[in-house]
């Protein structure tokens, strides 16, 4: 069974950057996608970034292109984010999710997910 742990959320000062992991604790990916979702309070889970887990091709969304980075280590079943410039509007809980639909931004598309890691961004 997929369990997926993120980690590396904190607060940051606008301009500065985390890297945000997420690591499959039970066992390798299966899933075709891996992606990372944000959802602040108040508002809708929204999308941030995918990666192909064979091919590592990406997908982001336009508020982060340019600034956020997926990658994966397929040697240690982990997925990251490294997010720079960061922006108090980036305030969000970020969630790891695994599913099957390539480069989907969809949620409904992604079946595995974390519970979440904190990113609070201050002015």
């Amino acid at each position: 069974q997929v369990q997926l742990v993120e980690s590396g959320g904190g607060l940051v000062q606008a301009g500065g950057s985390l890297r945000l992991s997420c690591a499959d604790s039970r066992r390798a990916f299966t899933s075709n996608m891996m992606g990372w979702f944000r959802q602040a309070p108040g508002k809708e889970r929204e999308f941030v970034a995918a990666i192909s887990w064979s091919a590592g091709r990406t997908n982001y969304a336009d508020s982060v292109k340019g600034r956020f980075t997926i990658s994966r280590d397929k040697a240690k079943n982990t997925v990251y984010l490294q997010m720079n410039s960061l922006k108090p509007e980036d305030t969000a809980l970020y969630f790891c999710a695994a599913g099957v639909v390539y480069y989907s931004s969809r949620a409904s598309d992604y079946h595995y997910w974390g519970q979440g890691t904190q990113v609070t961004v201050s002015s």
